[in-house]
């Protein structure tokens, strides 16, 4: 059984068509500047081709490249259209109507029509790819996978802020999460590995994206993201946790509205802003390597904020079992792990630093002590075709 997963943002596409017998990856791409005088298709198939200056004005234009791609002779996996099974999307939150996947229809639509101020960078692209998919797949059936419903298991006290409730209920103003597919995966693996369901994680999920969750049990006891993936961790561009009066200062100072003021913080800061140089830790860690103390600077407080987190979750959670380390850079950044992990001694954590700078294999046990610790490349698309698998 063959499921395709959707992950459309603003101007793109991206997409997998994923064999559920074995849950192997028959083909992947994206659709890049959709709505752009010039549109490019990027597939892998039997082989990979790249196709420009294509018109994709809108994002029905685009899943249309996308169905031609997956069923051309040359390059294509599929004889027709009908070897899909069904339509895994991405969608970015749920808010607090929904605490899973769900099937899509009509209402589930107009739930995250209605719930788009709270994402507007992602939540109008979301559904643009759904209705696009309905629009040349009218029969086929559809899931909305959404990136927070994973954390909906947190307890009222560590979701809430502490503003006046009635503005909470109004507003729907609290921490939701997300990365939740990478987390629901990572915890889902540690699981299997460990070969226990009780037991507690600390999920750390570090890319230009990064957020860290404390996972109970399977469930999600608190995460490092809030209302929107700006508080937390340091990130690539993003600056995490802030004190709010900052904000109000900076604008007083530079003339910046909240628009600006709020682009500001989630693109122009983070080891970008720190380091002056990238927010690539390929270009931080060389940066460093040859003596640049600002890029040192912006990888030790990345490192810093990661383990400050890990030393409030395993006090949330009485303790900790494990830890996982995934994404870009937890999985591919030695440097970082080693920072994070020295002065956890007395969680139980020792680690052998030889392995951390040359893990070898997809799953790599790094841990010499009584804490495990591991890497473990995410998969977000597969816990989507999963769980589409289930809903179908």
């Amino acid at each position: 059984m063959k499921i395709l997963v959707i992950n459309a943002g603003s101007s793109s596409i991206k997409y997998q068509l994923i064999e559920m017998d074995n849950e192997s990856v028959l083909a992947k791409g994206v659709c890049e500047r959709i709505g752009q005088k010039s549109s490019t298709l990027k597939h892998e198939g039997k082989k990979k081709v790249v196709i420009d200056d294509l018109k994709m004005p809108t994002h029905i234009e685009g899943m249309k490249y996308v169905l031609d791609a997956l069923v051309n002779k040359e390059y294509g996996v599929i004889s027709s259209m009908s070897d899909i099974a069904a339509v895994g999307h991405r969608v970015l939150l749920s808010g607090e109507d929904y605490d899973s996947s769900v099937k899509i229809d009509d209402t589930v639509k107009a739930v995250i029509e209605k719930n788009k101020n709270l994402g507007p960078l992602h939540m109008p692209a979301n559904l643009m790819g759904i209705n696009a998919c309905q629009e040349v797949m009218p029969d086929v059936p559809m899931v909305a996978v959404f990136d927070n419903t994973f954390h909906s298991t947190m307890p009222d006290y560590a979701y809430m802020y502490a503003i006046p409730y009635d503005d909470y209920k109004k507003y729907q103003i609290r921490k939701y999460g997300f990365h939740g597919t990478s987390h629901m995966f990572i915890a889902s693996e540690t699981e299997k590995i460990l070969g226990k369901k009780e037991y507690k994680l600390i999920v750390c999920h570090l890319g230009n994206g990064a957020s860290v969750s404390a996972v109970k049990n399977g469930k999600c006891v608190d995460t490092s993201m809030g209302l929107t993936p700006l508080e937390g961790l340091v990130m690539g561009t993003r600056s995490g946790d802030i004190d709010p009066a900052v904000i109000e200062y900076l604008m007083d100072k530079t003339g910046m509205n909240v628009h600006e003021a709020t682009e500001y913080l989630n693109k122009k800061c983070g080891v970008l802003g720190i380091s002056g140089v990238s927010s690539d830790f390929r270009d931080l860690t060389a940066a460093m390597e040859a003596g640049n103390d600002r890029a040192r600077l912006a990888i030790d407080m990345f490192a810093y904020r990661v383990k400050k987190y890990i030393g409030s979750y395993a006090a949330a959670m009485g303790g900790v079992d494990c830890i996982a380390f995934t994404g870009g850079i937890g999985e591919h950044v030695s440097v970082v792990r080693e920072k994070v992990l020295e002065g956890l001694e007395f969680l139980g954590v020792t680690f052998d630093k030889a392995k951390n700078n040359d893990p070898k294999g997809d799953i790599v046990e790094l841990s010499t002590g009584k804490t495990k610790v591991y890497i473990i490349p995410t998969n977000e698309e597969l816990v989507i075709a999963r769980e589409t698998l289930r809903l179908k």
